[in-house]
């Protein structure tokens, strides 16, 4: 039996395992978590190199202000971000993403042949479909390894590492590669890149201004970049401890992009008059389930993972705005500086913004082995949750 038989041969084994004398899913009793209570035995893993990658040069809050009605204290009081960065036209999320891919790859000490996975997480995909993840393999020099494409937007760094973890428990995989990678600048509301970039001589087209303006609650927030992430298995017990995920179709349209395939074509002068290709946001909304949902999911995770808030050395959340995360630090009774923060320099990258700030962690000494971290992320779908996790 070759290394995929016998991975597709554990994953079946896996299933079966979970199904084997019930035909409804079992309940874990209080204090017991879902994989004990189906009797799966969890793989240890760790996270054994990493990488980032932001293209060109930042774009500050005054260089917005450029092309619509904003300035730097407005957006620093209501996100904490001063700068960010945006993908070049002519490039998309797997060109940054192969960048940061490549760094994490050789942090790890391995070559893209050894990479048995490829967990890919965007939501500014470089085409309609197929997606980013084959492009990415491809040019790594790994083609014919699964890539799989997901699209569970900012909370993708958790939903992968749970993937990863149902991977590895399979026998499917021993070193996985999972990326995040966003470029935004693809549905930013102004025209007038020459304008933003300051060149000599640009001009602004009429009413460019005005729309940009109108869309500006989201389009201070979001900035362009890649992270990535190594992952192998290990037998000893590192890894996830504990995990709260969770999904709630209700609240799609508090942020979400009106166009796709309910019309036809999908892309049609209706679609772009009423800019249906551009982001929607209920950021009070988005604000309020953030700072309510989060809490309790950190809360089950400790509780499955049989630890205390005080025993969590790190609280590494998703950057979306400075806001929501000192309201969830407050509301946990969390220190500040077990909670970093990078969404000054790079804005909200999306999928890539956990990747980026462990990457950091990892090179200037803060991550140290057997600490305990905890993940926290919401994102469009809206999709949320917490994971507690040994280095």
């Amino acid at each position: 039996m070759n290394g995929h038989e016998a991975g597709v041969s554990g994953l079946a084994n896996l299933f079966v395992t979970k199904r084997a004398g019930s035909t409804t899913k079992p309940k874990p009793a209080d204090g017991v978590s879902h994989a004990a209570a189906i009797g799966c035995t969890m793989s240890g893993f760790s996270i054994v190199g990493s990488g980032r990658y932001l293209p060109g040069r930042p774009y500050t809050n005054d260089d917005l202000a450029r092309v619509m009605d904003t300035n730097d204290e407005w957006v620093r009081q209501r996100t904490g971000i001063q700068q960010r960065h945006f993908c070049p036209e002519g490039k998309g999320a797997s060109d940054l993403a192969i960048e940061a891919a490549r760094v994490a790859i050789e942090d790890a000490g391995k070559v893209p042949e050894e990479i048995d996975y490829i967990l890919f997480n965007t939501m500014t995909p470089d085409h309609v479909f197929p997606g980013s993840g084959p492009l990415v393999g491809a040019a790594l020099g790994c083609p014919g390894v699964p890539a799989l494409d997901m699209r569970t937007q900012c909370a993708a760094m958790l939903f992968s590492l749970q993937m990863a973890q149902g991977l590895f428990d399979a026998g499917v995989a021993r070193t996985i590669l999972i990326v995040g990678a966003e470029a935004h600048a693809g549905f930013m509301p102004w025209r007038d890149w020459d304008v933003l970039d300051g060149k000599e001589g640009a001009v602004r087209t009429p009413g460019d201004f005005e729309r940009a303006t109108e869309h500006r609650g989201y389009a201070v927030i979001f900035g362009d970049g890649a992270g990535a992430l190594v992952l192998e298995k290990r037998d000893h017990a590192t890894g996830i401890l504990g995990m709260d995920l969770h999904t709630d179709g209700r609240y799609v349209d508090q942020l979400y992009i009106p166009a796709g395939f309910r019309t036809r074509p999908y892309i049609n002068d209706l679609v772009l008059d009423q800019d249906g290709i551009l982001p929607r946001m209920v950021g009070r909304d988005v604000f309020k389930h953030a700072i309510t949902k989060l809490p309790k999911s950190v809360k089950k995770a400790l509780k499955e993972a049989d630890v205390t808030l005080s025993e969590i050395d790190w609280f590494v959340a998703h950057q979306a705005n400075d806001r929501i995360n000192d309201a969830i630090r407050e509301r946990l009774g969390v220190p500040a500086e077990k909670v970093p923060s990078n969404i000054a320099r790079y804005g909200n990258t999306s999928t890539a913004t956990i990747p980026i700030l462990l990457d950091e962690m990892r090179r200037d000494g803060r991550l140290q082995s057997g600490q305990l971290l905890c993940f926290l992320a919401l994102g469009a779908g809206l999709h949320w949750g917490a994971a507690i996790y040994r280095t």
